[in-house]
Order: structure tokens, then sequence, then C-alpha cells
């Protein structure tokens, strides 16, 4: 098997996943477990996994310094805290295809990020870019359609979702310098333990009353599902995928996620995909291409990462 190949597999794979979550979520929220609960259970998963592979596979590996550990801190509080807990509560009042959509803002975000932090510079294409992708996206947050009666509260939950894909594309800003310096799983230990600080406090309460004696197999499946393959395991194949992916290649996944939402809420009977979205999507699809476009003279250099990564 070659190396391309598995790439591909990695990356496509990890789609899936994100694109299955925004319907499977739907059976647990609110009704088995609340947002913040499910939170609680995904970052006390990912970190005892995490902590305990960094033990075996990195143990002499430490960040060091104030300023790598202030981005470290930084890194958890919107990578995995406040991110969590956004889109779990986003998604809890919205419907799957509106998240799915909605999260594909994250690259635009990377862009204004990165030409204020790492002072990359901003085209006239993406200046587009981020116009066309904001009308989109604001057109999506503010517009009432056939299912208002089923998510009376979508407005508020796609600004929650919008919210999340900001503060994770500051997120894939911030982290890349870590990820280049030390060790995947001591990066990833320590931010899932400031995740596990800052989210644990929301949600502690949910998951500890929750009646685990009432869920089903279903409901289990779903959960162990959240917990091993969104949380660990999709984390786990991006960051191996993201050193030998092109920024091209990214692209074309950022793209997929979204469609292979749409497919499965539509064909589990969780959404229905309109004409309106349609629309919208294309908006917030061109908006992406537009600011994904590097400028030739600088086309050779490493990018920051495009792909969404939290789900």
């Amino acid at each position: 098997m070659s190396n391309q190949f598995r790439v591909h597999a990695a990356l496509f794979f990890v789609a899936v996943i994100y694109a299955a979550n925004y319907s499977l979520s739907k059976d647990v929220m609110p009704v088995y477990l609340s947002p913040f609960g499910i939170v609680t259970l995904r970052v006390l998963g990912a970190a005892s996994f995490f902590a305990i592979v960094k033990y075996f596979v990195a143990r002499q590996d430490k960040i060091i310094g104030r300023a790598d550990n202030l981005r470290s801190i930084l890194c958890g509080v919107c990578g995995i805290g406040v991110n969590q807990l956004l889109f779990f509560s986003g998604l809890n009042l919205t419907s799957p295809i509106s998240a799915s959509l909605l999260q594909t803002i994250a690259p635009i975000v990377v862009v204004i990020a990165s030409a204020v932090l790492l002072s990359e510079k901003i085209t006239l294409p993406r200046v587009l870019g981020i116009a066309v992708g904001a009308a989109g996206a604001a057109s999506l947050i503010l517009s009432r359609d056939a299912q208002a009666a089923v998510y009376p509260h979508a407005t508020l939950g796609n600004i929650f979702i919008l919210l999340n894909a900001t503060v994770f594309g500051l997120y894939l800003v911030l982290v890349q310098p870590l990820m280049r310096k030390y060790h995947a799983f001591t990066v990833l230990a320590r931010i899932f333990l400031v995740g596990v600080i800052i989210a644990v406090p929301f949600g502690w309460r949910d998951a500890l009353h929750a009646n685990y004696a009432s869920f089903p197999l279903k409901i289990w499946l779903e959960v162990g599902y959240m917990v091993v393959f969104l949380t660990i395991l999709a984390y786990l194949l991006n960051n191996w995928a993201l050193k030998y992916a092109s920024p091209a290649l990214l692209g074309v996944y950022i793209y997929l996620q979204p469609v292979l939402a749409v497919l499965i809420a539509v064909a589990l009977g969780k959404d229905h995909f309109s004409w309106g979205k349609a629309g919208q999507a294309a908006l917030i699809f061109l908006g992406v291409w537009l600011v994904s476009q590097k400028p030739r003279a600088v086309a050779a250099e490493p990018g920051v990462p495009l792909v969404p990564v939290q789900d």
C-alpha cells in the first residue's frame, strides 16, 4: 500500500467520522445526555488516552519555555475546551446540515488569523473569498426554512457553530508551531488536559447524573463512537495525514465533509436538503476556495493547515 493511498484513506475516513457525527449526536442529545455531558465524557476519555500513550512513547518530551507553555494553554482553551462546548451546544439547537456547512468557515478564519498573527499576505482574491464566505454564512444563519418548528432556536445554534469554527480556526494557527517542535502526543496530552479543566466544570453534573441504565445499546455505541472515533482516532489520523498531505489535497476534503454530512443526514432522516441551502453552500464553498489560493510567489512556502480537525 503506497503512502499516498494511506494519506487519502486517512483523510477520507476522518471526513466520514466527522460527517456521521452531525446526525448520530442528534440521537444522544438532549434526551440521554446534554451537550455539556457529552463534551465531558469526550475530553476525559481523550485526555486519559493521550496522557497514557504520551507516557510510553514520548516520556522525556516536555513543553518548555514560558511562550510555548502559554501557547499550549491557549490551544487547549480554543481547540478543545471552548471549541467543544460551543460545537455541541450549537449542534443541539440547529440542523445537522446547517452545522456541517458552517464548519467549513474555519479555513477563512485561519487565513485571517494567519494575517494577524503570522503576517501572512492577504491578496485581493482572499479578501473577496472572505466576503463571499461571510455572505453565505450570514444567509444560512439568518434563514428560516421549513424546519423552523423542529429547530426553533436554530439561529442561536448557528451562531454557536460559527463561533466554534472561529475559535478552532484560531487554534489551527496557534498549534502549528507546537506540532513542529514537539512530539504530537506531547501536544495532544497537554491541550486535552487544558480542555478538561475548561469543559468539565460545565458538564460534570450532567455526565454524573445521566440515567445510564436507560441507555439502549444504540446510544451506548454512539457515545462510544464520539469518544473513540470522533475524538481519539480522528485526531490521530489527522495529525499523521497533515505531515504528508498538500494544501490542495486538504482543500478537497474540506468540501467532502459537508457533502458526506448531507448524504448521511438525509439518508437517516435527520434533515433535508433544500435549494436555499444549496445556494448558501455554494457561497461558502466559493469563499473557502478563494481564500485557500496562495499567492504564486509564496506557493512553495508551507501554509497553515486548512482542514477542520475538531468535531
